[in-house]
């Protein structure tokens, strides 16, 4: 059988453009898109206007939301927020877990989103470089060969969005897969082998962000 997976970062970030931000922020590891980044989220629904996309699966962080539903908007199709898409959770960024918005606020905000669907993966704080790409990784080959095996979309972070393309090819993907601010990485199954087609591209964007690509 054939099935693409298509694998995207979120756009660019408030606290990227604005480092105040997380001074006053209420859920300060939780930052929304910043202007450039919902731009960039319009562009790269614009790139998948075309691809049969069944399923479109979403990190439950704003930023990956907000990105998710760009394209959600565009394919008119739902999100499901799976958790083990979810930011790294990472100690030396983090001094506490994460506070983000729960699932019926982002509903309110976004009508889209599935409330029935139930996360596959569950991340605990804190994490490791490799526990992020296991879980990640995890999460991908259970959606993509378990229950999803239609055309799917992930959207995640810069470490999540390495880890999925880990879960399904290897360890090829750590060195090759580039997740730089909504860049598209494009996965191929045939039978039973996963072909790495697009390693990160930013083909789509008008402007590219220059942030790096471990930070979420």
């Amino acid at each position: 059988m054939n099935q693409i997976v298509w694998i995207a970062r979120h756009a660019n970030r408030l606290d990227f453009v604005h480092p105040e931000w997380f001074l006053t922020a209420v859920r300060r590891y939780d930052p929304p898109l910043s202007e450039d980044g919902i731009v960039q989220t319009q562009q790269l629904a614009q790139r998948l206007q075309t691809e049969t996309i069944t399923h479109i699966f979403a990190s439950p962080f704003m930023r990956t939301v907000q990105t998710a539903n760009a394209v959600a908007e565009v394919l008119n199709l739902g999100i499901k927020l799976e958790t083990g898409l979810s930011e790294w959770l990472n100690p030396h960024w983090m001094t506490e877990a994460p506070e983000i918005h729960s699932i019926s606020e982002l509903k309110a905000l976004f009508p889209r989103i599935d409330s029935d669907y139930i996360p596959v993966v569950s991340p605990e704080y804190p994490e490791t470089e490799v526990q992020v790409q296991e879980r990640s990784g995890k999460t991908a080959q259970l959606l993509a060969s378990e229950w999803y095996p239609e055309n799917i979309l992930l959207v995640g972070h810069s470490a999540s969005v390495q880890g999925a393309a880990m879960g399904l090819v290897g360890d090829i993907a750590k060195t090759e897969v580039t997740a730089s601010l909504c860049s598209l990485v494009k996965i191929l199954r045939q039978g039973s082998e996963w072909l790495l087609e697009l390693k990160g591209d930013t083909s789509h964007l008008m402007d590219i962000e220059d942030f790096p690509s471990c930070i979420g």
